[in-house]
């Protein structure tokens, strides 16, 4: 079971092959080459991909950030300081002084008065602005994956329209719970799931396997913002957040290039299940541009390596 995360409108089956020849090349990274060509016809006849992207598009075809919601502009701005403060920590750890002062430049942006009017879209200037200055960060400006902190903003949105619960379409159903449909519906409780998850689909993830009965032999969560403390962690269903207890085992991952995981930390964020079971962090280390994108996770021996291991059960 695939679930993707922000961005825009999705291919499904073009997505899905992707995928799966990220997982195959990790796989044989991760020492189980014989496994994967026996594998392949099975993951093409098993696998589901949830599509849930074209439920974003409304707002997208708006073709302005500016036509935000002032609720979502508020989680933006909480997220994005959440961003920048586990930033700031972790360029204080590796002694990083050229990190530091972008990142401080852009702490400073936020709390800066606007030499501008203050119209109705100057705080998501302000975001912007803020924004496109912590891409100047080595790591995130080799990663290339945002083109500006507009683009950026835009895709971080997806996140606070999930979370915000007040979205609705013309028969009264709210964005999230509409998410969450496409993600059960693909669901199948009678057999054992491996679920992997990217971005705001660890989200989406997470409280639709609140809702599944069926057992999760394993959850892999990839480059997720769950434990981003103020503007995530303390909106996702339950409260306190706990492992779903369908989930034998939860394997978290995540880029330090990645700018979407504010905080990776989450076994230290999420209360384990009735089983015992919590989430295990590991980093791992990609190269090139996209760092924010399921399949360079895929690609990575680590992660692969646990999936594969499960399939050949």
């Amino acid at each position: 079971m695939l679930v993707h995360g922000i961005g825009g409108v999705r291919n499904a089956a073009l997505e899905c092959s992707a995928w799966l020849e990220a997982l195959a090349e990790g796989a044989r990274k991760a020492g189980h080459a014989d496994a994967v060509s026996g594998l392949t016809q099975r993951w093409l006849a098993d696998v589901r991909f949830a599509n849930y992207s074209d439920l974003f598009l409304p707002l997208e075809a708006q073709g302005s950030n500016e036509g935000l919601a002032h609720e979502q502009v508020v989680f933006l701005d909480v997220l994005v300081r959440d961003l920048i403060d586990e930033l700031s920590r972790q360029a204080r750890q590796q002694g990083d002084q050229h990190a530091l002062r972008v990142i401080e430049d852009a702490r400073e942006q936020l709390s800066r008065p606007s030499e501008q009017s203050q119209g109705l879209g100057e705080p998501v200037r302000v975001l912007v602005r803020a924004l496109t200055t912590i891409l100047q960060v080595r790591g995130l400006r080799q990663a290339a994956q945002w083109a500006s902190g507009w683009s950026l903003l835009g895709y971080l949105a997806q996140v606070g329209r999930y979370l915000d619960r007040n979205e609705h379409d013309c028969d009264g159903r709210a964005l999230d719970a509409r998410v969450r449909e496409r993600v059960l519906q693909e669901m199948d409780p009678g057999r054992p799931l491996v679920v992997v998850a990217h971005s705001l689909g660890t989200v989406v993830a997470f409280e639709a396997l609140h809702d599944h009965a069926g057992p999760v032999e394993l959850l892999v969560t990839l480059g997720s913002p769950l434990a981003t403390a103020a503007a995530v962690l303390q909106r996702v269903r339950p409260r306190p957040a706990q492992t779903p207890d369908s989930v034998r085992r939860w394997l978290n991952f995540w880029d330090r290039d990645d700018i979407v995981v504010a905080r990776p930390r989450m076994h230290e964020w999420m209360l384990p299940n009735l089983g015992g079971v919590a989430p295990v962090t590991d980093r791992v280390d990609s190269d090139g541009v996209w760092v924010h994108t399921a399949t360079k996770y895929l690609r990575q021996p680590a992660v692969a390596g646990p999936i594969v291991e499960v399939l050949k059960r």
